[in-house]
């Protein structure tokens, strides 16, 4: 997962490079032609996912703004094609037939917001057998991506599971970019389970709460609250399937190879001043730091994309891989920042703009790991999984559960 090695021509990570944007709007459209039909971004899990993490890791290297764009909408489209497999998406209609989509994942939860779904009027209750409207096809997620598995859907398994009217009441916290994309997949509680709901945002009742956005990093990603007054939503799989889905996990790694590319455009600029300056031992004592930490959060990505390609991270397995590299990606990109600022000083800070850019941005997108509090939740899967171990090994005359 070098961002500086040749890869494929017909790669995503190739069709990036050829692309990188310089707005929002760019890396939006770059998000949408990635998976459109015949699109180069791989769905994780396909055998190609180190492709998909590297696209990601490169965007976030040249503007870590443009990966929290395009993150969520291949984040978004995978999830859409693990629902198609299981028969169960009808989308909204815009975003059936629209061309260059655009999509955003609302799945965070915050104190003194909540959203709440409910079946829309003389709706039948999910499982029922209600009607079904055979003219719509039953594969109405938009276009197919051009790779990984996707599965038509029957008509019987979206008239038990998606074709239900719902809606949405509330407030949504945390959606980032809710005011410039097309819909969004959002979670929302039904009884005390939360489940996944396709919103069209443009339509009547979805509203950008104005001027909660002050961050100083990722200024251009706005991800304030958004309220919805009975908005009309689709459900995407049975309530509680999109935490319980195996691309749950992945997803999160996506995220730290976000990061990982992020680190690597922070680095940058000591690597610049370590070859342009006479030889000064503390930035090259630096430069080895961010050498060994970038090095310790590449192998953890590359590891875990052979990993999911192979299917075992599934389960616990999954789980104990997704806090593992994450927490080894955040902890080298938090190192980075930390030798790149004590070796550089204040001056890159104050008057190179790119590089004050980047510093920002990453910051705080590390933010949305929960620091200690994520590490101690890595702790306690790894004692889970050696508590498992331990009692698949009784009476084998082994311990077996050392993780490592």
């Amino acid at each position: 997962m070098h961002l500086s090695h040749e890869v494929d021509p017909k790669s995503a990570t190739a069709v990036v490079r050829a692309r990188l944007p310089r707005s929002v709007a760019d890396s939006l459209a770059l998000a949408a032609d990635l998976t459109s039909r015949g699109g180069a971004a791989p769905v994780p899990g396909a055998g190609s996912t180190a492709d998909l993490w590297l696209a990601l890791a490169t965007l976030a290297a040249h503007d870590v703004g443009a990966a929290r764009a395009v993150e969520p909408h291949l984040d978004a489209t995978a999830i859409l094609d693990q629902a198609r497999e299981a028969g169960t998406v009808v989308l909204p209609t815009r975003a059936s037939s629209a061309e260059g989509f655009t999509w955003g994942v609302f799945a965070a939860e915050g104190p003194g917001a909540k959203l709440v779904a409910e079946p829309a009027d003389g709706a039948e209750p999910v499982g029922s057998a209600g009607p079904v409207d055979s003219s719509e096809p039953a594969d109405s997620a938009g276009p197919a991506r051009g790779s990984g598995p996707v599965a038509s859907a029957t008509a019987a398994a979206a008239g038990d599971a998606a074709r239900t009217s719902w809606t949405l009441s509330g407030t949504k916290p945390w959606c980032s970019l809710a005011g410039v994309l097309d819909g969004a997949l959002v979670t929302a509680w039904v009884g005390d389970e939360r489940r996944l709901f396709a919103v069209d945002l443009r339509q009547a009742g979805v509203e950008v709460v104005p001027g909660a956005w002050h961050a100083r990093g990722l200024v251009e990603i706005p991800s304030g609250p958004v309220t919805f007054e009975s908005v009309p939503a689709t459900p995407v799989g049975e309530p509680g399937w999109y935490l319980r889905r195996p691309g749950f996990e992945w997803g999160g790694i996506a995220v730290a190879a976000c990061w990982y590319g992020g680190a690597v455009g922070v680095a940058g600029a000591l690597l610049r001043s370590a070859v342009a300056r006479d030889t000064d031992p503390w930035v090259l004592r630096a430069l080895g730091v961010v050498d060994e930490r970038l090095s310790d959060a590449r192998r953890a990505l590359e590891e875990a994309a052979v990993a999911v390609d192979s299917g075992r991270a599934v389960g616990q397995e999954a789980r104990l891989l997704a806090k593992r590299t994450r927490a080894t990606v955040a902890h080298a990109a938090e190192d980075v920042l930390a030798a790149v600022g004590g070796a550089l000083g204040p001056a890159p800070l104050a008057s190179d703009p790119e590089h004050s850019k980047r510093v920002a941005d990453l910051g705080l997108y590390l933010r949305q790991r929960h620091a200690s509090k994520d590490d101690a939740s890595l702790g306690g899967a790894v004692r889970d999984a050696a508590v498992a171990a331990a009692a698949a090994s009784a009476g084998m005359g082994t311990a077996g559960i050392a993780p490592w």
